[in-house]
């Protein structure tokens, strides 16, 4: 992935790619970008986003079983899509690109206001915030970006 800086747009991308490979899957990687021309930012953010979620897409089992003790009753099948899926994409933000946590927790918990349920903000958010806990790494803080 090259070194530009994830921004909203890029995310937003991201998030749109990891549903469909969610959805149908197996889906024609190049099928997939194809959708992404309509979608908000630059052709830089497009291929951006598409690039992060195929690296996320890679990591989607170890992720889901990071979460699936966290929530017993909410294990990945029974997740709403989005949930699942910015879980898999800021899991593999923190995790394996080492983007800052902070910044990771903020966007993912923007976008299930952007996407999501009435409950998918909080949901994201503790999910997150648990998996940061059991890392042993110190909190974020509250007010430093979630």
């Amino acid at each position: 992935m090259s070194a530009k800086r994830t921004n909203r747009e890029s995310r937003r991308c991201a998030l749109q790619a990891l549903f469909q490979f969610d959805m149908s899957e197996g889906s024609d990687h190049e099928l997939v970008r194809s959708t992404l021309v309509e979608s908000p930012g630059s052709e830089e953010d497009h291929v951006h986003g598409f690039n992060l979620a195929t690296l996320a897409w890679e990591f989607r089992d170890e992720a889901d079983a990071v979460f699936a003790p966290m929530a017993p009753e909410w294990p990945a099948n029974r997740q709403p899509p989005i949930d699942r899926n910015l879980l898999r994409l800021a899991y593999y933000e923190i995790v394996v690109a080492e983007v800052p946590a902070k910044i990771v927790m903020n966007e993912a918990v923007e976008l299930a206001k952007e996407f999501g349920t009435d409950r998918s903000p909080a949901f994201v958010n503790a999910m997150l915030d648990r998996m940061w806990k059991a890392r042993g790494v110190p909190n974020p803080g509250p007010g430093e970006g979630r």
